[in-house]
């Protein structure tokens, strides 16, 4: 028995499966189907080291619950998850007094909410009834290319004063995120806190260094096959290298989406699937080969799509490969001399960042070696959102005295997790 100053939290994870998390971190293993440490999985960890008693909600749209212990994980798709318009906005409204009503009912201390369970503006009445809140940004406020829509408007609006002075501490995963709430509040903002993704050491042993000069020259994509990725784009540069004849650059494109039956039909008609590999979805065994055989990864991400870090980024650079992108990511702050660097949207400049990579040999050594001064940041538990949280939650402090916390019994944890599933 060990005594800790407990708190009652309630956290709102996002999307994410957390009971299928938690049965893998229950038994201390990761999630397999993660690259990075997940969010969820800290939380537990916080939670069993500080004796914390927590209500955990997902909008993950495969329903499940799960009692343990100190745990009860609740996961509910959003309401009007898939819209029209309207009914979405609702959705997020109704979602956020779905948490207010939660935190109320499970008598909170803290409600640690990420980006995309609601609404901010809604949980501005929380600290009013006696919940503080710590707001997790994992994703921009708003894009950084395109003009705001009149609803993107009135709800930065409106959520400005959460921001100065609902929350008690805000975390940021990124630069950008960070800049865009400053200019959100005026520089009023409540006390931001960052961090990175983070990953175990270990997790990346194995994989082949870049093998420079080595015929074909390999390069690839890895996310979610739908055209604000950027797929099509990567399409485009094939078809021009076919013309051209550089015949000895090939693409693989990793992942699934809406548009991969669509890629596949258009790359086969452009005479080029033998080149443009479409591999699906790939586990992280598949995706080690595949980083292992590719000299370098692209991320041409375009300017519709709204990113918050761009963990590929990340773990192409953890993998010893530079990256193509730009900066609609990011990420490309943390690792810039590993980069190279297209103007947003610029699918020439994108093939161009290409063909330099592959035809000059000490230039793409100089990334390669920049990718190894870049990793150390992302394993660094200092810099993770764990750690961010830690610092948030010390400055909550419960009322209630410290109280008795018995130690983890992963017996009876198990006979839980059996039960329930």
């Amino acid at each position: 028995m060990s005594t800790h100053q407990s708190l009652r939290i309630v956290y709102a994870g996002g999307e994410g499966d957390v009971v299928r998390t938690y049965r893998h971190w229950v038994r201390g293993e990761e999630d397999p189907t993660q690259v990075s440490m997940t969010s969820s999985g800290m939380f537990y960890d916080l939670c069993r080291d500080h004796g914390h008693q927590a209500y955990v909600i997902s909008t993950c749209p495969r329903k499940d619950r799960l009692k343990d212990g100190q745990f009860t994980i609740v996961q509910r798709q959003l309401p009007f998850a898939k819209g029209p318009g309207p009914l979405y906005h609702l959705g997020q409204v109704l979602a956020g007094l779905r948490l207010i009503f939660v935190a109320l009912w499970f008598r909170a201390d803290v409600a640690v909410v990420v980006c995309g369970s609601t609404y901010w503006f809604v949980l501005r009445v929380l600290p009013l009834l006696g919940v503080k809140v710590v707001a997790s940004l994992h994703c921009v406020l708003y894009p950084k290319y395109r003009q705001l829509s009149r609803v993107q408007r009135i709800l930065r609006r409106i959520s400005r004063s959460f921001f100065i002075r609902g929350a008690l501490r805000i975390l940021s995963m990124s630069q950008d995120i960070t800049n865009q709430v400053i200019q959100t509040t005026n520089g009023r903002q409540r006390p931001l806190l960052p961090f990175l993704p983070t990953y175990r050491r270990g997790k990346f042993d194995g994989i082949s260094a870049p093998r420079v000069g080595q015929r074909p020259f390999r390069v690839c994509f890895a996310g979610r096959i739908e055209r604000n990725k950027g797929v099509f784009d990567l399409l485009a540069i094939a078809q021009r290298f076919d013309r051209e004849g550089r015949r000895e650059i090939e693409f693989d494109i990793c992942g699934d989406g809406s548009q991969l039956p669509e890629l596949t039909r258009q790359a086969e008609q452009a005479g080029i699937a033998s080149r443009f590999h479409l591999h699906g979805y790939c586990n992280w065994d598949a995706m080690r080969e595949r980083y292992s055989e590719a000299h370098v990864v692209i991320v041409p991400t375009t300017s519709q799509f709204i990113e918050g870090f761009n963990q590929v980024i990340a773990e192409a650079v953890l993998a010893g490969r530079p990256v193509i992108t730009s900066e609609v990511c990011p990420a490309i702050f943390y690792v810039r001399e590993a980069v190279v660097e297209s103007p947003v949207d610029d699918v020439q400049k994108y093939g161009d960042a290409i063909l330099k990579l592959c035809d000059e040999p000490e230039f793409y050594a100089a990334k390669v070696t920049a990718c190894t001064a870049a990793r150390e940041q992302f394993y660094d538990l200092d810099r993770s959102w764990m750690t961010a949280l830690n610092k948030a939650l010390s400055e909550v402090g419960s009322s209630r005295r410290p109280v008795p916390v018995p130690s983890v019994d992963l017996s009876n944890s198990t006979q839980a997790l059996a039960h329930e599933g």
